[in-house]
């Protein structure tokens, strides 16, 4: 089973991704404070602690790569936003900026259960 990991620090692992993904690149500290609006202080730490647990390589000054199971753990959450982003969207007629806004928040405390049930309703 998975670690669980804090809200915060799956929002860096999700941002990580997703600036990558961007940029086809690693990512430097300042993008991901940017884009998460904290200090580059916080950015940091929270780097530091990624990669005390495995799911980030950075080198001081250096760009900022997923690993192999922080890459695995980035898809995974970023799969639970936008399904949450498309169910409130087609099943609740929400806006999408509520929407994205919402699912930022239930991504990160949803079951498991309700997840499937939300997949499995939209692949109907």
């Amino acid at each position: 089973m998975e670690k669980k990991l804090t809200e915060s620090i799956e929002d860096y692992i999700e941002t990580i991704y997703l600036e990558s993904q961007k940029h086809g690149k690693g990512v430097r500290i300042t993008d991901v404070a940017l884009e998460l609006k904290v200090s580059k202080a916080s950015a940091n730490d929270a780097v530091r602690k990624l990669k005390e647990l495995g799911y980030v390589e950075h080198e001081r000054y250096g760009q900022i790569y997923l690993t192999e199971i922080g890459t695995n753990r980035a898809v995974k959450v970023y799969e639970k936003h936008r399904l949450i982003t498309e169910f409130l969207v087609r099943a609740l007629d929400v806006s999408l900026p509520n929407a994205e806004k919402d699912a930022c928040g239930i991504e990160h405390i949803i079951s498991e259960e309700t997840f499937d049930k939300m997949k499995a309703y939209l692949n109907q």
